[in-house]
């Protein structure tokens, strides 16, 4: 086939599933609408476990209708359902495995919310509710895509499919992650579409391809057997918050660049770059304050560690009397960049507190949860088809971003399937607002994003 020919017969594949995609959004609202309603918080203590089981029930309906077979719910160890289900392909083709959750995060504060949170609504262009773009609105996407591609008889995939629907991702259980090793046949492909991120922007076509590790720590300081009058006591008296304080004030330097002592801050991000104002605007900056670091903003991100002072344990201002302190304590979370052992960075971010501790202070650090960075490797076939794919749907070239968050489930099967490609992809980017009140989704995006998941399986069958 000559270049012009491919050309044209690529235009030609690519119009005619705009075409099929398109024509099913009105049935994308309608399974978005249904999802949102269904009360999906993985917290018995909030919200029915029945919601839960309404959304993983829908799942089985939807996929098996959309062309998937053996649909069905699967206990994982943490107490929570994945849905689980595949198609066959033809013989001798890749196998692809589809991911996404069903769980939301609470709505928050209900009174913050313009909509009501589980109640589909449409304003200025955009879909309102909990769970429209994390993660719901990339189930609508997966149907979208499939819809297009194979029907109700399942036989037009041009790849072997794997589907797997997370129950308790929100909460960070770890209830898939545990499931992989125990039935690995339900995870293994060649290709491995992880569909809980998006992009940069709006309308640029992204592949998250970095994630950052985490550690934190609990640090508590000591100075004295019990509180003292800061009347009678103050001044000599070691004041065990003011210890903290300084210890804390040590993770930075003047810049505002981590500080911790043995470890590494100096790396540099080669994706996308983050434009500083964009980001000033992204994270809310007050005027005149400065970003901290003095790499770029993608730097600071992506492939430099972060730390943060998350909580502290103290008197509060309003009660508060006139005490020097005796204990305190603070909670640290250090994220930790592609490249660095997060359990290395523990013990480098212990030893720098321990070491920190003015006037003799003691200080005892207590470990919390460790999570490792994820890079993902993007020189493969499915990498390739990914790219032209996502250039088709979008009219533009695909780009590669980081993200500061971590998810657990990437290393796990990084490490059970060594020879896969794994893809972070979705319909989420910044103004979806996940996790906060009043998120939505721009419907524009699950069109494009469930454009792209069939012009990736079709070409992904047939190597570039």
């Amino acid at each position: 086939m000559t270049t012009d020919s491919a050309e044209t017969a690529d235009s030609a594949e690519t119009a005619a599933l705009r075409a099929k995609v398109r024509a099913l959004m009105p049935r994308a609202k309608e399974d978005l609408t249904a999802l949102v309603a269904m009360r999906s918080v993985a917290d018995p203590r909030q919200f029915p476990p029945e919601e839960c089981a309404a959304a993983a029930d829908f799942l089985v309906r939807a996929f098996t209708e959309a062309g998937l077979r053996d649909m069905r719910r699967v206990t994982t160890p943490d107490g929570t359902d994945a849905v689980v289900g595949h198609a066959p392909g033809p013989e001798g083709a890749p196998t692809v495995l589809l991911y996404c959750h069903y769980d939301v995060q609470p709505p928050l504060d209900d009174a913050a919310w313009r909509t009501p949170p589980f109640e589909l609504t449409e304003r200025d262009g955009r879909w309102y509710g909990r769970g429209t773009a994390d993660c719901k609105g990339n189930i609508a996407m997966h149907l979208t895509a499939l819809r297009a591609l194979g029907g109700p008889d399942g036989q037009g995939f041009p790849v072997n499919l794997k589907f797997v629907a997370e129950g308790s991702e929100e909460q960070g259980t770890g209830g898939l992650e545990q499931l992989v090793p125990l039935q690995p046949e339900l995870f293994a492909a060649d290709a491995l579409l992880i569909c809980d991120t998006g992009n940069f922007a709006l309308g640029l076509p992204t592949a998250t391809t970095s994630l950052r590790g985490l550690t934190n720590v609990v640090v508590t300081v000591s100075t004295l057997k019990g509180e003292m009058h800061s009347g009678m006591f103050g001044g000599p008296a070691p004041d065990a918050l003011a210890a903290l304080v300084r210890i804390l004030d040590g993770l930075r330097d003047d810049a505002g660049n981590t500080a911790v002592k043995g470890l590494a801050a100096d790396g540099t991000w080669d994706g996308v770059d983050y434009p500083v104002e964009q980001f000033r605007a992204d994270v809310g900056a007050l005027d005149g304050v400065s970003l901290l670091g003095t790499g770029t903003v993608a730097d600071e991100l992506w492939a430099r560690p972060a730390v943060t002072v998350l909580g502290i344990d103290c008197p509060p201002v309003v009660g508060s009397s006139a005490a020097v302190q005796a204990r305190v304590r603070a909670r640290v979370s250090l994220r930790v960049p592609p490249g660095t052992d997060a359990e290395e960075a523990r013990k480098a971010l212990t030893a720098h507190l321990i070491a920190a501790a003015p006037w003799g202070a003691r200080v005892e650090v207590e470990p919390e949860g460790v999570g490792q960075p994820f890079r993902a490797r993007t020189d493969g076939p499915a990498y390739r088809a990914l790219g032209s794919a996502l250039r088709r749907a979008y009219g533009k070239e695909m780009v590669r971003s980081g993200q500061g968050g971590s998810i657990p489930l990437c290393n796990v099967l990084a490490r059970q399937f060594p020879d896969a490609e794994i893809a972070l992809i979705g319909v989420e980017e910044p103004g979806c607002l996940i996790h906060a009140p009043n998120e939505s989704v721009d419907p524009a995006e699950i069109e494009r994003m469930a454009l792209a998941e069939a012009l990736f399986l079709n070409s992904y069958a047939t190597p570039l």
